[in-house]
């Protein structure tokens, strides 16, 4: 007979109480609901996130990369966030290894499993850029 944690058995718990709400919840998939957000312009996320807010103030690739380094800081637990900001970072102009950087100047602060996991989170949307392009 094997133990559930009570973290597995609250989420069981969540899982049946989101499915009794609404049934096409049985097979929602977080990577799915990303897809529906667009990425963004980079006009568009310099006039939310960038000079937009201060003339004298940061722009957006650097406000989107402070974000990843907040983001891996929690150890990068939630990951449509994360993968969502790693698209953005990088049509802000950001380049993977500016992103790869950012990351990995994190594992001073976060732990080296933080960092491993932001990284792969951070490769996996990278790798799928490189597929859309081509």
């Amino acid at each position: 007979m094997t133990t559930k944690t009570p973290f597995e058995l609250m989420m069981e718990q969540a899982q049946e109480m989101a499915k009794a709400f609404n049934p096409a919840l049985s097979s929602f998939d977080p990577k799915g609901y990303e897809k529906l957000w667009p990425t963004m312009s980079k006009d568009a996320m310099e006039m939310f996130f960038g000079k937009g807010l201060s003339k004298s103030g940061l722009d957006a690739k650097t406000r989107l990369l402070l974000t990843l380094a907040g983001l891996t800081m929690q150890g990068a637990q939630a990951e449509t966030p994360f993968r969502m900001t790693v698209r953005h970072a990088l049509e802000a102009g950001a380049t993977e290894e500016e992103i790869a950087e950012t990351i990995a100047q994190m594992s001073m602060f976060a732990g080296i499993p933080a960092m491993t996991r932001a990284m792969d989170l951070a490769r996996g949307v990278m790798a799928e850029n490189k597929d859309d392009e081509t």
